[in-house]
């Protein structure tokens, strides 16, 4: 680690973005994270005098006005919006390292992202037909293993747990006394916490690890809580299947929004517990959200519900006609 009170402007970048990413890998976020924040840093980096060698000096705000500039180019405003911020939390380190007087980024123009509206499944009982279905041993499937697949969308659906956190679970994961049990789960951005659950996804949790114990043996608190048909720890790709192959099982693929998939059901807890009367703040921490305002949009959304619910009362259409 470089020392404040040492002269850095000759430092080449590259060596910076590696002790930035090694800081960050303690805070363990997930793999994808830090695979984001590498691409994103050296992406905009390549485009700073032509690929040569860059040193800080040469980080100035027209440098990184230019290079954002050509980064933009054919990108959608998210990327561009979540590279200005890799590199914002970029220079925030090196500001507290002591390498830099400032952060540049502020004079570095970023796209306006609107928060996106959250997707849950649609259909006031799909998420129940789809666990009803789901839960059925279908014959079709080469080596079905429902218990394992219910655990997934339950944990989703009841938790709202995200796709690296199902895949970050261990099966001691579940922690304590009946009645007061809770799952522990990695967070985004390296952010732990920790969320209630029912006594009946714990029951499903249970009844899915013996399912596993019936097929492979012992299981141990610190095994990866999914597993493959093999018994190997599951993948991002191969939940992302094992999701898409639920929705069809169900029959309700076309209740999934458009580029969801596992997110519709984690929106879909969101929104039954705004509906529910549950505030931004709560949604906030059970969701393991940054920000309260993206917790806000469920509350939003579910309030422009309930208005167009109103206005298709049969009753308004009589009013109007007086």
């Amino acid at each position: 680690m470089h020392d404040g009170s040492l002269d850095t402007a000759d430092t080449p970048v590259t060596e910076l973005i590696e002790e930035f990413l090694a800081a960050q890998a303690v805070r363990k976020p997930s793999p994808h994270t830090l695979l984001a924040y590498r691409r994103d840093l050296t992406a905009v980096l390549s485009l700073i005098r032509d690929g040569q060698t860059v040193t800080l000096s040469d980080l100035s705000p027209r440098s990184l006005r230019a290079a954002f500039a050509e980064f933009a180019g054919g990108r959608a405003p998210s990327s561009v919006y979540r590279a200005w911020s890799s590199w914002n939390s970029f220079f925030g380190f090196l500001v507290v390292e002591g390498m830099v007087a400032g952060n540049p980024m502020s004079a570095v123009g970023k796209p306006k992202f609107m928060t996106p509206s959250p997707k849950p499944l649609r259909g006031e009982d799909t998420p129940e037909q789809l666990l009803q279905a789901v839960s059925k041993t279908d014959e079709r499937q080469r080596d079905p293993w429902p218990e394992r697949d219910v655990a997934v969308l339950a944990l989703a659906l009841c938790a709202g747990l995200r796709l690296s956190e199902l895949l970050s679970l261990r099966t001691g994961s579940l922690l304590g006394r009946a009645g007061e049990r809770r799952v522990e789960v990695a967070g985004k951005g390296g952010r732990p916490r920790s969320v209630p659950i029912e006594p009946e996804l714990d029951a499903v949790v249970a009844r899915y690890v013996d399912s596993r114990r019936v097929r492979f043996g012992r299981v141990r608190p610190d095994d990866p809580l999914f597993v493959d048909r093999r018994g190997r720890p599951l993948q991002r790709g191969g939940l992302q299947y094992l999701v898409q192959s639920c929705y069809r099982r169900a029959g309700v693929s076309d209740r999934v929004p458009r580029g969801a998939q596992l997110h519709a059901l984690r929106h879909t807890f969101a929104t039954r517990l705004a509906e529910d009367g549950a505030n931004a703040s709560e949604i906030m921490r059970l969701l393991g959200h940054a920000s309260l305002t993206t917790s806000q949009g469920y509350i939003e959304v579910t309030a422009a519900q309930q208005r167009a619910a109103v206005q298709a009362n049969r009753t308004n259409r009589v009013l109007r006609e007086l």
